[in-house]
């Protein structure tokens, strides 16, 4: 696992299970999506991003509204995955994350590469708040 500011990637490490396999013992294609997200929530956490507490206390919640993600190599069973997550660009309502998968180490073989565009909802209302241009620096506490 390693720390990131929101220009250098942030990686975090994935053993594939038995569990993430389909038949022929090889990733199946969603479990990608499910892998990225654990390392969006740990890299957002290395940053000092609580969500407990924006759920909770603030009111405000983050949603997924488009992936894009191109297949490039498959992972197999009790592979070690590298996934990594990169804040790619901000817009008044909505930011862009870069992710990437690898096997083997970050230098190792890409598997995936992918897209993720997220918002920020009003937890009561369901409706979209301006992306504070704080939220990804990094917590000095």
């Amino acid at each position: 696992m390693t720390t990131a500011t929101t220009t250098e990637a942030f990686a975090w490490p994935i053993r594939v299970y038995y569990e993430d396999t389909d038949a022929q013992g090889v990733v199946y294609y969603a479990n990608y999506f499910r892998f990225m997200e654990r390392a969006r929530t740990e890299w957002l956490r290395s940053l000092g991003v609580n969500q407990e507490h924006m759920l909770n206390v603030e009111r405000r919640l983050f949603v997924v509204v488009r992936t894009e993600v191109d297949f490039v190599a498959p992972a197999r069973f009790n592979d070690e995955l590298i996934v990594t997550a990169r804040l790619a660009g901000m817009s008044r309502a909505t930011f862009d994350i870069e992710q990437n998968v690898y096997c083997g180490g970050l230098d190792g073989t890409l598997c995936c590469r992918g897209k993720i565009q997220a918002a920020i909802l009003n937890a009561d209302s369901l409706r979209p708040l301006r992306v504070p241009k704080t939220l990804f620096e990094e917590s000095k506490s």
